[in-house]
């Protein structure tokens, strides 16, 4: 798995870059997010969350079953919600409330 910025979407807000847990994302001359070395990230989707425009997803490669699908977040308060596409093409959403997300 693997994080994909789309530089072009991206606004420079800098937030991906304080939640990495490896520092592995930054902001470039160009205010752009980043990431040093794709290898080395863990894909634990935290700069995902954190992104308010969707210029950063996750690559659901073949290894897991994904074949070549992106996952992204949108946050509206407190629902979350995760949309898988195919070629910028939504084909699933799941929605999550984060008040409930700890009740069971």
């Amino acid at each position: 798995m693997s994080i994909l910025i789309n530089q072009n979407k991206c606004i420079g807000c800098g937030k991906c870059t304080v939640v990495c847990p490896g520092n592995l994302v930054h902001l470039t001359k160009d205010n752009k997010a980043k990431i040093s070395n794709i290898k080395d990230c863990w894909g634990c989707c935290s700069c995902l969350k954190e992104c308010l425009v969707g210029a950063l997803k996750l690559f659901l490669g073949a290894d897991v079953g994904g074949q070549g699908y992106t996952l992204y977040a949108k946050d509206k308060g407190d629902i979350s919600d995760w949309i898988i596409e195919e070629n910028e093409t939504p084909k699933a959403k799941i929605t999550l409330n984060k008040k409930d997300a700890n009740k069971y």
